[in-house]
């Protein structure tokens, strides 16, 4: 176990002091013989150690190191029996001691802002053994403090605001300076403040660092910002001190403290006697000094002969005031006006109104220049009234527009006929009385909107316009009619008196009264045994069944002529037919089946019903027509021209000079239609070139009855043109050198093996062909059909 020595200062004179150390527990990691020497001194309850005093100044910049103090023990002798040892903070590298003498010195600049003291520990050893002598003691190295930190606003710089015109000693800011110096030992750290740039408006005070204001008439209008500069300086401020500086900026803020004012006195403006009501016809501003809400004002009209027809507002942005026309000038009748206008602040501080009101009033005096207006008509909107039966030339009313200037030019009348496409009026261009110029039909248009135009004649570039609205009165020129277009059935169980319809009118037709309808029958179907009418009172009326037991197919529809009066003056009717279709009911009066052609699908009635049957023929016979024109052969060019030539024969011909088989006038004539009188019958061969009627008889009739049918159709075709062609001959001719190349000719011989089935393969077109040469018997007979 060791002990620690608690260190006690005493002051024993200048420079000097004894340290008187009591012995404490201490952890130790000595060894046994260490801890017997310092068992053997436990009997001193007291030592004494004597040293310099332990302060050292920072910033010491001398080349040998600094001499600090001097440990000393009672047991050293002088000898060189103690050794003296130093631990703790900064011991070797910053603290250095003398072994032998106690002596200790600092190797290192020291600075107080870094760290203001150092602990270190003391031991005296015996030399020879290496026990301590003295219980180990601890003490500290205080660095003592200079003056070598400035003062530092670590806040600046500074921005302050204050209201002009605020009396004198008004806070405006409060700096702070800071001094890293120790501000326990001597006046390194004690700062006074004063102010360097300013001083004429503000003031600081030394001690607390407060900007005021120095005087009581700082005028925002004058001077808005002031800069500043704020010195602190330690020392007490005294020669010597360091010293540091901060800027200050104090914007000045706006009071309500100037009245807004007009720069003149009057205004005089010039306004067209044309311009648009609501329309800014001037504009003033007052100025006011201030900014802000404080410059927003409020502009009156006082009084003047222009009161009831200008008005004034402020544009919110600019401030100024806008005069404003509210209601129509006209030069003729007034030429100018007058109006006194007052400017205020809209909010008023009222800890200056002592220095007068804050408003301004001026005079404001408007010119109505003269200007060319268009006529004005006495009424912008007129109405009329006419009966539809009116006749044309029918006077509805007239307009009137003068000229409003003092030429007074005369106007010319007419009607824009954009508004009335139709003409259906007229209007006199000197007296502007209007006219019907048609018959009016209050059914297809009850209220007509036409725009009449007055010109003046002297300038036609004046023009001016004004509506007619011509309202049609109706009168009773429509019959009425059924309301829709009934589809009635009736069973053939139904009972007499049973309603098998209700119906109704229409009438386009709208008299004040509302439409009283009167139903009954016709004089011709007062005696019908099957149905009667019965008037509902109600501008209805129901069908009833006079009879039981009707009979479909005896009797599939039944018609009942139904005449419908309006009541009118003149009163109008119309007979309307109903239409009652007998149907196989169930019990229930359910119809399951009716007439032929009376099944029609629910709301299309008998009308409809042929209107159907009118367009699905119409599209049937267009079908026809169609699929007919395509199987007509196309008229072209005479360069491809469909020729048919049907030419019977019963050998091969006369060669080239058989020029008998084509009608070249029909060839060379193509365009000429045949004549109408010519009859298909003159196509067919005379009997007398028909040759060998033996085996070839029946084959010959065939031919003849295939050509007349065909001729026949051709005939009878009004858009066919003559280029039919028929020729029978018996012989070829003997005017060709050549042999013949007929192929049929090898019909006659025996050793021909010739066959003609491979036609019957060929399809539907060669079948005819191929019954013909398919059963040949013999003989040089054939025909030759070309297209």
């Amino acid at each position: 176990l060791t002990m620690f020595l608690l260190v006690l200062w005493a002051e024993s004179g200048y420079g000097m002091m004894t340290l008187n150390s009591v012995l404490l527990p201490q952890v130790s990691s000595g060894g046994q013989g260490e801890r017997a020497g310092v068992q053997s001194h436990l009997r001193r309850r007291r030592r004494s150690w004597v040293w310099n005093q332990f302060f050292i100044l920072e910033e010491y910049v001398g080349d040998e190191p600094l001499y600090v103090g001097k440990l000393h023990s009672d047991v050293d002798k002088g000898d060189g029996q103690v050794r003296y040892i130093l631990s703790g903070e900064g011991a070797k590298s910053i603290f250095s001691i003398d072994e032998d003498t106690g002596d200790i010195h600092a190797i290192r600049r020291l600075d107080r802002e870094q760290q203001a003291y150092y602990t270190l520990r003391a031991q005296a050893r015996d030399r020879s053994t290496n026990l301590l002598v003295e219980p180990e003691s601890q003490f500290i190295i205080k660095v003592q403090d200079i003056n070598d930190n400035e003062p530092r606003f670590l806040d600046g710089p500074y921005t302050a605001q204050v209201a002009e015109c605020s009396p004198v000693g008004t806070s405006v800011v409060t700096v702070v300076a800071t001094d890293a110096d120790d501000p326990t030992y001597g006046n390194s750290a004690r700062l006074v403040y004063s102010i360097l740039q300013g001083q004429t408006h503000f003031s600081v005070e030394p001690k607390t660092g407060v900007v005021r204001t120095a005087v009581p008439d700082l005028d925002r209008e004058v001077q808005e910002h002031y800069l500043l500069v704020i010195q602190a300086k330690d020392m007490m401020g005294q020669m010597g001190g360091l010293s540091g500086t901060t800027s200050v900026t104090v914007t000045i803020t706006d009071v309500n403290d100037n009245p807004p004012r007009f720069p003149r006195k009057s205004y005089q403006f010039s306004l067209p006697e044309a311009a648009l009501v609501s329309s800014v016809v001037a504009k003033i501003k007052a100025v006011d000094l201030d900014v802000g809400p404080n410059t927003e004002v409020d502009y009156k009209i006082l009084d003047g002969d222009g009161l009831g027809t200008f008005r004034i507002l402020c544009d919110p942005d600019t401030q100024e005031g806008l005069v404003i026309l509210h209601k129509a000038v006209d030069f003729e009748a007034k030429s100018s006006y007058t109006l006194r206008v007052e400017a205020s602040n809209r909010y008023v501080d009222t800890r200056y109104l002592s220095a007068g009101p804050f408003s301004d009033v001026v005079m404001v005096r408007l010119l109505v220049e003269n200007v060319d207006e268009p006529p004005v008509f006495s009424a912008s909107i007129s109405r009329m009234a006419v009966s539809e039966a009116a006749p044309v030339g029918t006077d509805l009313g007239s307009v009137s527009a003068h000229d409003p200037d003092a030429s007074n030019s005369p106007v010319r009348y007419s009607i824009d006929r954009q508004t009335d496409l139709q003409r259906y009026f007229d209007i006199d261009s000197s007296s502007g009385v209007i006219r019907t110029n048609r018959r009016l039909d209050r059914e297809l248009s009850v209220l007509h909107n036409i725009t009449v135009v007055a010109t003046e004649t002297l300038d036609p570039s004046q023009v001016g316009k004004a509506v007619v609205l011509v309202s049609v009165a109706d009168v009773n020129d429509n019959a009425p009619s059924f309301a829709v277009d009934y589809q009635t059935f009736v069973c053939e169980n139904a009972q007499p008196g049973q309603v098998v319809e209700t119906v109704s009118a229409v009438d386009p037709d709208k008299p004040e009264n509302g439409h009283q309808f009167l139903f009954s029958v016709s004089t011709e179907a007062a005696g019908n045994l099957s149905f009667t009418l019965r008037d509902n009172n109600d501008n209805t009326a129901s069908v009833l069944t006079r009879r039981a037991g009707f009979v479909r197919r005896e009797r599939p529809l039944h018609f009942l002529p139904v005449v419908i009066s309006d009541g009118g003056v003149p009163s109008l009717s119309s007979t309307n037919t109903l239409t009652v279709t007998v149907c196989d009911c169930d019990v229930h009066g359910n119809h399951q089946h009716c007439s032929q052609g009376a099944e029609l699908p629910d709301g299309l009635g008998t009308s409809t019903a042929v209107l159907l049957t009118c367009i699905l023929l119409g599209v049937v016979m267009v079908t026809i027509a169609m699929n007919r024109r395509r199987a007509e052969p196309l008229l072209i060019d005479d360069e491809r021209d469909i020729r048919e030539n049907i030419v019977c024969y019963d050998d091969e011909g006369g060669g080239e000079e058989d020029t008998e088989a084509f009608d070249m006038f029909a060839l060379r004539h193509l365009n000429q239609t045949q004549p109408a009188g010519r009859d298909a019958a003159e196509l067919l061969p005379p009997p007398s070139l028909t040759r060998n009627p033996g085996p070839h008889k029946d084959k010959n009739r065939l031919f003849q009855e295939f050509i007349r049918d065909r001729l026949k159709e051709a005939g009878l075709d009004p858009t066919a043109p003559p280029y039919d062609s028929l020729q029978t001959y018996a012989f070829e001719g003997r005017g060709s050198a050549t042999q013949s190349l007929s192929s049929l000719s090898s019909l006659s011989s025996l050793e021909s093996e010739q066959g003609y089935e491979f036609l019957r393969e060929w399809g539907p077109s060669f079948r005819k062909l191929a019954d013909l040469y398919g059963h040949h018997e013999g003989g040089g007979r054939g025909v030759a059909s070309g297209v």
